[in-house]
């Protein structure tokens, strides 16, 4: 069984794309991890909050004979506002289109794809995730403030804008339209194809080894397959 609520985080993982959609797979050239695919779990890495907006507005009702008779809909903008408790600086400056100039990191003229999967767990122990072929991030503010008795931390605080995925048959919907959101459940035997279609379609076409194999959770199963409520997944390879 699959549910539509979830719990906690698990992680996030980022890509970044060329212009025609495809992942960039070499650091050197602007890529994420070792392979185009980096899953932030590292010492004081990870998300603490992951907030999506504007999956979808409410219609605009249209009236005749004094009722109403049809609902329109707009074309969905949704937005993640991403907070994380830190993330390698490297990977935060190329995301948000920081080049390196003379010694320090400057926002560039133009904005890379940026690919995003959320990772979370519904009730029944599904993995649920939350993908995002094609946007931009931002760093909107930077906030700072003294320390005192208490330390006072400014964690690193993103707003990514989804777009259309670049390839036109990513995240089509059953009439064919295409959509800038998926999301995906482990328990949904209606949908779910594996982890390997997931990954390709949100990054770009990727075929390397999934990343998911070496995050390490804290107490958990030796595999994918799905747990009960009180317990969590350790995915290995």
């Amino acid at each position: 069984m699959a549910g539509m609520s979830v719990k906690g985080i698990d992680f996030v993982m980022g890509g970044i794309t060329d212009d025609k959609g495809i992942l960039i797979t070499d650091p050197d050239k602007g890529g994420l991890g070792p392979a185009g695919i980096a899953l932030w779990d590292g010492d004081g890495d990870g998300a603490t909050t992951a907030n999506i907006t504007a999956l979808e507005e409410a219609g605009q009702q249209q009236y005749a004979n004094n009722k109403v008779k049809r609902i329109n809909h707009g074309i969905p903008t949704p937005q993640l506002a991403l907070t994380m408790l830190d993330i390698p600086y490297e990977d935060a400056s190329k995301m948000v289109g920081y080049g390196v100039v003379n010694g320090g990191r400057v926002l560039g003229s133009k904005k890379p794809h940026v690919a995003i999967l959320l990772a979370t767990h519904d009730f029944d122990g599904n993995w649920f995730f939350e993908g995002f072929a094609n946007g931009e991030m931002i760093i909107p503010t930077r906030n700072h403030g003294t320390s005192n008795k208490n330390e006072t931390d400014s964690n690193a605080a993103f707003t990514y804008q989804a777009m259309a995925p670049i390839p036109n048959n990513v995240f089509l919907n059953v009439d064919g339209s295409q959509q800038s959101y998926k999301m995906y459940n482990t328990g949904d035997s209606k949908s779910w194809k594996g982890y390997d279609v997931m990954l390709a379609e949100v990054f770009g076409g990727y075929k390397g080894d999934n990343p998911m194999a070496s995050y390490i959770q804290a107490t958990g199963t030796d595999s994918f397959t799905n747990t009960n409520q009180s317990d969590v997944n350790k995915p290995t390879a």
